[in-house]
């Protein structure tokens, strides 16, 4: 009877991995669909997939080649990433619970005209939630009236960034659950600030702030004192430029210290 019992439940275990194998299969190019469709409704650009993989088994999606542009008389948006690799929960369980346990997003070039891009249409689906996310090789740039119309155009290049747990309303959503940073502000006039963050410490360098970066404590706002999208980006930029404040006082106080020195 024992037996039995064990080869009963060796052939209903082999029969369920084979299913989700073949599901893996013929979901792939739907879950790639309804991913292009979700990231064209919400900021109501169009939106592709070049290719993707799905394995229900093992647990993870693999997307490639996404785009998505938008080109009207709000603005100009473009978004490219080259890969995206999501860990899902193994043995079919993704099924139940399709959130990434791990979100990782390599080769990112965004381009954004004004901030108006971002007030984005409700989706009709909840947007893509991940518990950590990683990203490398990311390049975002922003036109001058995108938001600090006096500072002009300003480009981020990201090296390496950590975030953790994040609801993606936004392509910038990740930055308030920020957790590690290597990146390179890009300012007009040449201007090239070094930033990092790691540990709840900021530190900023460049040779417009002399020759010891600074550093100084930054605590992130909370994602859920936004309700939208739109309030998300506004929360954004006010965090920006707090912590542009906060920079020049600290380089204004270090001056004035070492001055003061004997």
């Amino acid at each position: 009877m024992v037996k039995r019992v064990a080869l009963v439940a060796a052939a209903v275990v082999v029969a369920w991995l084979v299913v989700l194998v073949i599901l893996g299969a013929v979901l792939a190019d739907r879950q790639a669909r309804g991913t292009a469709e979700r990231l064209g409704e919400s900021l109501q650009a169009e939106a592709s997939i070049g290719a993707s993989e799905l394995a229900l088994v093992r647990g993870w999606l693999e997307l490639d080649r996404i785009s998505i542009k938008r080109d009207d008389v709000v603005g100009h948006l473009a978004l490219d990433v080259a890969e995206v690799h999501c860990d899902l929960a193994p043995l079919g369980w993704a099924l139940v619970d399709s959130s990434c346990r791990e979100l990782r997003v390599a080769g990112t070039r965004l381009d954004v005209s004004t901030a108006a891009l971002f007030k984005i249409k409700a989706p009709k689906h909840a947007p893509v939630h991940a518990h950590h996310v990683v990203i490398d090789d990311a390049v975002l740039a922003f036109a001058p009236s995108a938001f600090v119309p006096s500072l002009g155009r300003i480009a981020i290049s990201i090296e390496h960034a950590e975030a953790g747990d994040t609801l993606f309303r936004t392509p910038l959503s990740w930055l308030l659950s920020l957790e590690e940073l290597r990146a390179r502000l890009e300012l007009p006039a040449g201007v090239t600030v070094h930033l990092g963050y790691k540990d709840g410490v900021l530190s900023v360098a460049g040779s417009v702030f002399g020759a010891t970066p600074v550093e100084l404590p930054l605590t992130l706002p909370s994602a859920s004192t936004a309700q939208d999208a739109h309030e998300e980006i506004a929360l954004l930029v006010t965090a920006g430029k707090d912590i542009a404040e906060r920079i020049v006082a600290k380089r204004a106080t270090d001056w004035i210290e070492q001055k003061l020195r004997p």
